[in-house]
């Protein structure tokens, strides 16, 4: 199964005869529930916009500002994160931005203007939570794995789907029967809870307990690397002069846009509109999670063994599709079309992460894990611009109508990129030497 390092190298271990499970699959697990575990920030801010609204009487504009913040922030740490992880380590990286999450959550319980919301939910969740991004799951994953990489990165970005589906029936509960303060709350003690499991559990590099990655031979444990901020912008710098770069940083803008900035934060106020139950339409975002879950997996599986330009064109043309049909499917109640698009988009919801996190490998060698944190950049922003014309759209019209079809537009053009970008494999090396 793995390779151990030869007996002239200090005392490497290999699994030994009798060994069944790879260290590289409990690394990948205690990822796993990390990401659950923090999970919850990602599932709260749609579930706050009409509590604060009906409590400080502050616009929805406002309060996707703030989200806005939030998932930009999200996209911008990530590569920076990705670098620091690099230097500092993993386990030292995401035990901090854990601590960090739960306390913007927690301040939020005491805010009473605005720019408090900015600040809490906006700044310090977005920079956590950042450092937690999918960047993390790269970096495990190019760390720990050489076989089975697209499953691994399958699994590990369902795990944020699965966070949602643990709590988003419990935070929309906490938020109908007794306000939003102790749903931010559960956040906070859930982020924390988490972060004694990081510390303990979670291991940098495979060599620091004498093995090789999954599939792959042993190799010493690099030198950290100094610079990290320094090192991520020569990375973003010498991926910039790519085409492969900004067609994968413009097809996940758009991706950001219609998932987590459109439906994420906008689906339970819209489906509010049409007289649901806030509690019915987190419900349905939880179901999501659930086929979000199968779709992502069965994505790294598909990575594995398919052309990623072409699995990327048919997830975009499929999600542009179904969102195209959304705004006549919202009723009061649940029916059975509503049902059938909720299946429909779970399944491909961040199936697009796998082939995105391949390509980046693929074009960008050793420096993968640092050009997706900066591609996911371009996702957040995309994502941030929407929170907030999501709800200023839905100030000044009414309704969310146009924001749905625009970004079913917006899929489609995703598509025709995903298919114009260049297969052209680079050396596994850094993709820039000093």
């Amino acid at each position: 199964m793995t390779q151990t390092a030869p007996a002239s190298t200090a005392a490497p271990r290999g699994p030994g005869p009798s060994a069944r499970i790879h260290r590289a699959w409990f690394v990948a697990a205690v990822a796993f529930v990390t990401i659950i575990g923090a999970a919850g920030f990602a599932s709260l801010p749609g579930l706050l916009i009409e509590p604060l609204h009906a409590e400080f009487d502050w616009s929805r504009g406002t309060i996707g500002l703030a989200v806005s913040v939030n998932l930009a922030l999200y996209g911008l740490t990530a590569p920076f994160a990705a670098a620091l992880m690099d230097r500092f380590g993993i386990r030292r990286v995401v035990a901090l931005a854990l601590l960090v999450i739960a306390s913007g959550s927690l301040a939020t319980v005491w805010m009473t203007e605005p720019w408090q919301l900015v600040l809490f939910w906006g700044v310090l969740v977005g920079l956590g939570s950042g450092s937690m991004a999918l960047a993390f799951a790269a970096t495990v994953t190019n760390r720990w794995f050489t076989a089975r990489r697209g499953l691994v990165t399958g699994v590990l970005t369902a795990a944020g789907a699965s966070g949602q589906l643990v709590f988003l029936p419990l935070l929309a509960w906490l938020v109908d029967h007794h306000g939003w303060r102790p749903a931010t709350v559960t956040v906070s003690l859930a982020a924390l809870s988490v972060a004694p499991f990081v510390w303990l559990l979670m291991r940098d590099h495979p060599a620091d307990v004498g093995l090789a990655p999954y599939g792959g031979t042993y190799v010493e444990k690099p030198a950290p690397t100094p610079g990290a901020t320094r090192r991520a912008l020569r990375v973003l710098v010498g991926a910039a002069r790519t085409g492969p770069f900004w067609l994968l940083a413009g097809t996940f803008a758009i991706c950001g846009a219609s998932t987590n900035g459109l439906v994420k934060t906008h689906f339970v106020p819209a489906a509010h509109d049409h007289g649901m139950p806030v509690t019915a339409a987190a419900g349905l975002l939880a179901v999501v999670g659930v086929f979000d879950v199968i779709g992502t997996v069965a994505s790294g599986w598909f990575t594995d063994r398919f052309d990623s330009r072409r699995l990327l064109a048919v997830y975009y043309a499929l999600r542009g599709v179904s969102l195209l049909f959304l705004p006549i499917l919202l009723a009061p109640s649940v029916r059975p079309p509503l049902v059938f698009f909720i299946v429909f988009y779970g399944l491909d919801w961040v199936a697009t992460v796998p082939p995105t996190i391949a390509l980046c490998r693929e074009h960008y060698g050793a420096d993968g894990a640092i050009v997706f944190g900066w591609v996911l950049a371009s996702h957040q922003v995309g994502a941030a611009a929407v929170a907030f014309l999501g709800g200023l759209t839905r100030d000044l019209t009414g309704s969310y109508d146009t924001v749905w079809y625009a970004s079913g537009a917006l899929c489609a053009v995703a598509a025709l990129m995903a298919m114009t970008i260049r297969r052209r494999p680079r050396p596994a090396g850094p993709l820039l030497v000093q």
